[in-house]
């Protein structure tokens, strides 16, 4: 049976049209569409975001390294997810007066970087994502990945300690404003340290484990390095630091 493309008006045979893509059968627009759509559009319950959050504290290095070999289509894409995760934890942030930094010295000032890190937390975590990954690329080069390729894995690594902060959003609002939220953010810090380097040992599974364990500390290094010189300099311009 020949079927007229509604998209663009091809003739073709079988599910999808073989000019455009779209499929053969189209649904009326109303309450049942639209619940379908949100889910397989935006949260994707099936194959997309559950899916991934899945994966990525499960198997992380083996998952993304399947995704890079190929097998992507259960997988929401890497960069939107990142996007997605960061804006609704900036927002999480905001709503609940979430401090990035905390001082008691220059207050203004660090109010004023803590509102303008928190409006633009997705695009700064965005940011950080080269850097970690010129440090992979530098001390893993050997492993047959291009640079492109070790930002998707930095990517998704940077998806997986999103998802951790936002599941332990609770244990951060419990501790806001107190002696002890620096405690929880080491604590923080320790665990997304942990999960790069459990994804590390899984995906560079052809490396010895002590030899991917000194790599990632001395990719994790030259990362603190690099990025720490870009945050100051930010923070130069806006007026933050002096030198």
């Amino acid at each position: 049976m020949q079927i007229t493309c509604k998209n663009c008006n091809q003739i073709f045979k079988g599910h999808y049209c073989n000019n455009c893509g779209q499929s053969a059968e189209t649904h009326k627009l109303d309450v049942h569409f639209l619940w379908h759509d949100i889910q397989h559009g935006l949260l994707h319950f099936d194959k997309g975001i559950l899916y991934s959050a899945k994966k990525l504290f499960t198997e992380p290095g083996i998952t993304i390294r399947e995704y890079i070999e190929g097998k992507r289509i259960h997988h929401f894409k890497p960069i939107s997810l990142v996007i997605i995760l960061a804006t609704l934890y900036g927002l999480l942030c905001h709503l609940f007066d979430i401090h990035i930094i905390v001082s008691k010295d220059n207050i203004e000032k660090v109010n004023y970087f803590n509102e303008w890190s928190i409006s633009h937390y997705a695009w700064i975590t965005l940011l950080t994502i080269p850097f970690y990954t010129i440090g992979t690329f530098i001390f893993f080069r050997k492993q047959g990945y291009n640079f492109i390729e070790l930002l998707i894995q930095n990517t998704f690594k940077a998806s997986q300690r999103l998802f951790l902060h936002i599941l332990l959003f609770p244990v951060i609002i419990y501790f806001n404003e107190t002696p002890q939220i620096n405690k929880v953010r080491l604590i923080l810090y320790l665990l997304d340290v942990a999960l790069i380097f459990w994804t590390n040992l899984q995906f560079f599974d052809k490396l010895s484990k002590p030899k991917v364990i000194l790599n990632s500390i001395f990719s994790h290094l030259l990362f603190l390095v690099l990025f720490t010189t870009f945050t100051a300099i930010i923070m130069y311009f806006l007026g933050l630091i002096t030198i």
